[in-house]
């Protein structure tokens, strides 16, 4: 057993090294202490990483967006499936269709305005709906939108819109096609409202005349000034977004602009001025998206519905 005797501790001098071991642990921790306590104020003094801001801001009732509609929330031009649902309603002959497909079809694979196109597009259009109804015309729109644009509406866009939506924020459609049209989307997208292209009526029957000039280009920027000046929003607070570079002068009107499927020039500039960039083009599949048509409201006073997808060449 005498063997064994190293395995009975000792008292006197476990009793000191366990003073030793208590000590030194104590004065350990003190130090450490100490030193946790510098990293911490150390940690409090240096400033916080920039954090990437919630967008959008959820309750900012300054806050708005403002979406062009043509290649942005809508594949194609809306002037031009309106022309389909016209045709289909004998609003005009088989030869003026055959212009209106060709300019579709330009559309679809450029993906870009061209004033002069759209110009004589928006003419066609009042010189055919000249002395009918603006009711009737909105009526007709109703359909068409089911017909013809509901499965052309881009998801991505969509889902921006409603973001904006559900942070308590409205939502405008901005686009040089007509008000009653633009307004028919916005309202089956569940959106505010919309700013488009006026035409004259008198006693509601179209007269074949705009009011002033169509929305387009720097048009859409005084548009926006002014409703964001009656609403009380914060432009810089608020966002645009387009596909073409013609609303160069409404992006950079607001805080927050976004180019969204964009073509050479806008792509260019959003690059040049870290604007956020979106392309949903790479999917073509749309969904099929809107309200039902009774839930709509009544026609927007003065401004024309009939947005027609054709050139038609005056002899």
């Amino acid at each position: 057993m005498a063997a064994m005797g190293w395995l009975t501790p000792r008292r006197r001098s476990a009793t000191a090294r366990s003073v030793l071991a208590g000590e030194a642990a104590a004065e350990a921790a003190r130090k450490t202490s100490q030193q946790l306590e510098l990293e911490r104020d150390a940690a409090r003094a240096e400033p916080a990483e920039p954090s990437v801001p919630e967008f959008p801001v959820v309750g900012d009732a300054e806050a708005a967006a403002f979406f062009d509609l043509d290649n942005t929330v809508m594949q194609g031009a809306a002037i031009f499936h309106f022309g389909r649902g016209l045709y289909k309603r004998k609003f005009f002959q088989r030869r003026e269709l055959a212009r209106f497909a060709w300019q579709q079809a330009w559309f679809r694979l450029a993906g870009v305005e061209d004033p002069e196109h759209m110009q004589d597009a928006r003419d066609s259009a009042l010189s055919i709906v000249k002395g009918h109804r603006v009711s009737e015309l909105m009526s007709i729109g109703e359909e068409i939108y089911d017909e013809y644009m509901a499965d052309r509406i881009w998801p991505g866009t969509r889902a921006l819109a409603q973001a904006h939506l559900d942070a308590g924020q409205k939502v405008w459609l901005v686009t040089a096609a007509p008000v009653e049209t633009a307004t028919i989307i916005a309202r089956r997208l569940g959106l505010t409202g919309a700013l488009g292209t006026v035409a004259e009526s008198v006693d509601g029957v179209y007269t074949g005349k705009l009011v002033g000039e169509p929305l387009h280009g720097p048009a859409k920027a005084e548009a926006v000034r002014a409703l964001a000046a009656a609403e009380g929003l914060d432009l810089n607070r608020c966002a645009a977004y387009s596909d073409s570079h013609n609303d160069i002068p409404m992006l950079s009107l607001v805080g927050h602009p976004y180019a969204i499927n964009p073509d050479t020039k806008l792509r260019k500039h959003a690059k040049a001025r870290e604007w956020r960039l979106r392309d949903y083009r790479t999917g073509r599949k749309a969904a099929k998206v809107g309200i039902p048509a009774a839930a709509g409201v009544g026609a927007l006073a003065g401004g024309t519905a009939a947005a027609v997808a054709l050139h038609r060449r005056r002899r």
